[in-house]
């Protein structure tokens, strides 16, 4: 078949499926509903990528394979078009991002229509538009209604040249994302969500989903739940004590310093005992410090940099004295931002006491080292087993023995407790850019922070020439005074709107519930229509999600959980992460390298279909996988020989059905299907590969000719369509059920098996799994070789060892 006809096939298909809206979940069926769902994409200049092509396709493949079990399918579609990306685009086109945008989405839609995703196109949303934020908006007020949106200052990171306040997700290698420019920090205020209020509740929910145990590790590490012990340290001639954290108490006695973080607010307080000759030093250090980021603070193998205070503080269980450090990467976010430096069992430690030339006391004698000194990286032990040495009264025990009794002595003189803490922080919900939904609240002096009334919304965001951050940092819409001064609705006197805009995060964490009822104006989703189709029952994504955009998500509907309006605790049943594409050689794509693939340049040489079909086949759905052209082109051949295959059968069929190529439909449909609902695309397609170029000179009856184009429609959509029609059958392919298979077909199972003629191998022979010996001798009497190799030899012996190899011995 020329390639051209292809596309043509594939265009013609295309608008009829779209025309006719089969791919259309009615929410009215009687059918048991399945929800599949994509992550929605960024709409960027550059269009669909070759990883949204994979990863949609796998989805694609997969909730075809579903409605052709019987199933309601929801597979919908949307744009996530509010955020830093687009307005990062548009700043850099120089075009505003309401026009480029829309462009962009034009562009997005084109290219998944051409390749042919069986998305629910009546359901398409973008963030962007008030119909949809008017209910990001509501969603906003149900938390400040309820006492979990909040504004407050913080100490955030600063772009000098954007003049704009960061949020942390912008700042990467300690620099701003849209410039490069290294950020700094300053103080600003910012509502933020209450998240760590749900802290416990996101990591015990864990259970009732379906997600690959690397996914739930990366949710418990960023909650970073952990039992803290906080000890009071006195400082030495004075009245004054601060607070250290600490994980390990059982290791105090190995404290031989003291390491506050430059941003403490204990260092205030304490800077009047801080000797004349050390000020200076100290003031000069927390200046630079605190200009840096947090990632650049911690980063590993960054070298340990700190000051000495001139202070000393004592140890509450041995009252020894120790120095008192100011050290970068200590922060406040972490603990109490006070440390007790224990550098025989703490790597970190261990790098700034070699730095500083202090004492290092091992207190921990443990299966590898036993109770050497620490003089190297590789003998710092931070570990829970052995027994504890250099310990005093804790001499003995185990480092978990040694931790209860101190933490209880020290509580019993009041110079300490344990506490539970967590890494997580609340959810910063606020930006200094244009690009985002406006914030549903008001300022008046009467009556001071006003909630937008919900029958007042959407608040639409207002159409600017300039969105570039102002000098001062402030939003853009600061400047908007005809949008900005409004009527105070709890008053009626003057009132100034919130100039903040949402983070692009808003829109995307509910976005899969307004694909089911996108229409309503009344209500975000009615909750019958809730209740039918969650929770999600398969959500693929990139691994880049599995940690902010799948905890903010689940965090938000649990809330609406709480509050009645949605069902269950958890958004998705099962979550799965699909691989990268890489380039040739196994190099990352990139503009620079010159290998970067456009799907649009792959429909274009080769139509959907093949394209499609070698994204699937090209390696494993979990799995980074290695563009080849050649293996294209291989993919190519396969779809031509399968399609020349099935037309030959079409136009000249079998005339009796060969109950052994039946069978092994049978068994093929089973293991396709088998293996797209368990992630194994690249196996499914290889079996229907190896079918037909074992098969390629056959005929096949009406009836075997439409079970091998149902084993392809999910993947080949198009040109089994094609086949189908021409088979006479009634449209479309993709509303018919998938083949019933027999059991009784899948037991007499087909096996190869070598046939030996004295001491070679000459043939391979497909036999049934049981096949006698006689059977397999009639067999192989029927092929070339038994002609090419016996001819008029006679047979001296022949044996079948079953299931393994037929032996002929000639005379």
């Amino acid at each position: 078949m020329k390639k051209k006809t292809f596309q043509e096939i594939e265009k013609k298909w295309q608008e009829k499926w779209w025309k006719s809206n089969i791919y259309h979940a009615d929410t009215d069926s009687d059918k048991e509903k399945y929800y599949v769902l994509v992550e929605f994409p960024y709409p960027s200049g550059q269009g669909l990528h070759i990883g949204h092509a994979r990863s949609y396709t796998f989805l694609d493949v997969y909730a075809r394979v579903k409605r052709m079990e019987g199933y309601n399918v929801l597979y919908p579609i949307g744009w996530d078009a509010f955020g830093l990306p687009a307005e990062n685009y548009a700043i850099k086109m120089k075009v505003n991002p309401n026009v480029v945008v829309d462009q962009n989405i034009e562009n997005f839609r084109r290219q998944a229509k051409s390749m042919g995703w069986s998305f629910d196109w009546e359901r398409e949303i973008k963030t962007t538009d008030p119909k949809y934020y008017k209910w990001t908006q509501w969603i906003f007020l149900q938390f400040l209604k309820n006492g979990l949106a909040y504004k407050g200052e913080a100490v955030m990171p600063w772009c000098p040249k954007c003049k704009t306040i960061c949020a942390n997700e912008e700042v990467v290698d300690g620099k701003h994302e849209r410039c490069g420019t290294p950020v700094s920090k300053k103080k600003a205020s910012q509502w933020w969500f209450a998240i760590t209020k749900y802290a416990d509740r996101l990591i015990e929910d864990l259970k009732y989903v379906d997600y690959p145990d690397f996914v739930k590790a990366s949710q418990i590490n960023w909650i970073g739940k952990k039992e803290w012990a906080d000890v009071t340290f006195k400082i030495d001639n004075s009245e004054e004590s601060f607070t250290v954290s600490t994980t390990r108490p059982d290791t105090i006695f190995g404290v031989t310093f003291i390491v506050v973080a430059p941003e403490h607010p204990a260092i205030e307080k304490i800077k009047h005992l801080i000797p004349q000759q050390y000020k200076e030093d100290v003031e000069t250090y927390i200046e630079k410090a605190l200009n840096k980021s947090e990632l650049d603070r911690i980063s590993e193998g960054r070298e340990k940099t700190g000051v000495f205070t001139g202070l000393y503080a004592i140890n509450p269980i041995n009252n020894k004295k120790v120095p008192i450090y100011v050290a970068d990467f200590v922060l406040m976010s972490v603990g109490t931002g006070a440390v007790m430096g224990v550098p025989a069992h703490d790597l970190r430690d261990f790098e700034f006491a070699q730095k500083f030339d202090l004492p290092i006391i091992r207190t921990i004698k443990d299966p590898e080292n036993g109770d050497a000194p620490v003089d190297s990286k590789e003998k710092v032990y931070e570990g829970w087993d052995g027994v504890m040495i250099n310990s005093d009264f804790l001499n003995g025990l185990s480092p978990k023995e040694a931790k209860e009794k101190v933490t209880e002595i020290l509580k019993e003189k009041g110079l300490g407790k344990s506490t539970i803490r967590y890494h997580l922080r609340d959810w910063s919900f606020s930006r200094k850019h244009y690009w985002g939904e406006p914030i549903p609240v008001v300022y008046c002096d009467k009556c001071g922070m006003v909630p937008v009334p919900e029958e007042d919304l959407p608040i639409e965001l207002p159409y600017v020439e300039s969105y570039e951050p102002n000098e001062d940092g402030e939003s853009p819409l600061a400047n908007i005074t005809d949008w900005v001064n409004t009527t105070c609705p709890n008053c009626g006197g003057p009132a100034k709107r919130e100039t903040d805009t949402m983070p692009n995060w808003a829109g995307s964490n509910w976005y899969y519930m307004r694909y089911l009822d996108p229409h309503n104006d009344k209500e975000f989703c009615r909750r019958d229509i809730l209740d039918k189709w969650m929770p999600v029952d398969i959500y693929d994504g990139g691994s880049e999600h599995i940690t902010l955009h799948l905890l903010y998500s689940r965090f938000v509907y649990k809330v609406l959980y709480d509050l009645g309006f949605v069902p269950g605790p958890e958004p998705y049943k099962a979550r799965r992460i699909h691989g990268l594409v890489l380039g040739e050689g196994g190099v990352k794509m990139s503009k620079s390298l010159g290998n970067v693939i456009n799907p649009d340049d792959m429909v274009e040489k080769y139509g959907a279909d093949i394209t499609r079909t070698y994204l699937m086949f090209m390696g494993p759905y979990s799995g980074n996988a290695e563009w080849s052209n050649k293996a294209v082109e291989g993919v190519r051949k396969f779809i031509e020989r399968y399609y020349s295959l099935v037309e030959m059968s079409i136009k000249n069929p079998a005339d009796v059905e060969d109950i052994e190529v039946t069978k092994e439909l049978h068994r093929l449909v089973k293991f396709v299907k088998d293996n797209v609902l368990d992630f194994k695309f690249n196996t499914a397609v290889a079996k229907i590969m190896k079918f037909v170029n074992s098969h390629k000179n056959i005929r096949l009856t009406k009836s075997q000719a439409e079970i091998l184009l149902k084993a392809l429609a999910p993947f080949a959509p198009h040109l089994t369509e094609e086949l189908w029609e021409k088979l006479g059958n009634e449209f479309s392919i993709h509303q018919q059920l998938w083949p019933e298979i027999k059991e009784e077909y899948l037991t007499d199972k087909i096996i190869e098996i070598p046939v030996q003629i004295d001491g070679k191998v000459r043939t391979v022979i497909k036999v049934p799994k049981e096949a006698s010996e006689n059977e397999v001798w009639e067999r192989f009497k029927k092929s070339e070789a038994f002609s090419k190799y016996l001819n008029e030899k006679s047979v001296k012996t022949k044996k079948y060892v079953s299931g393994r190899i037929f032996v002929v011995v000639t005379a």
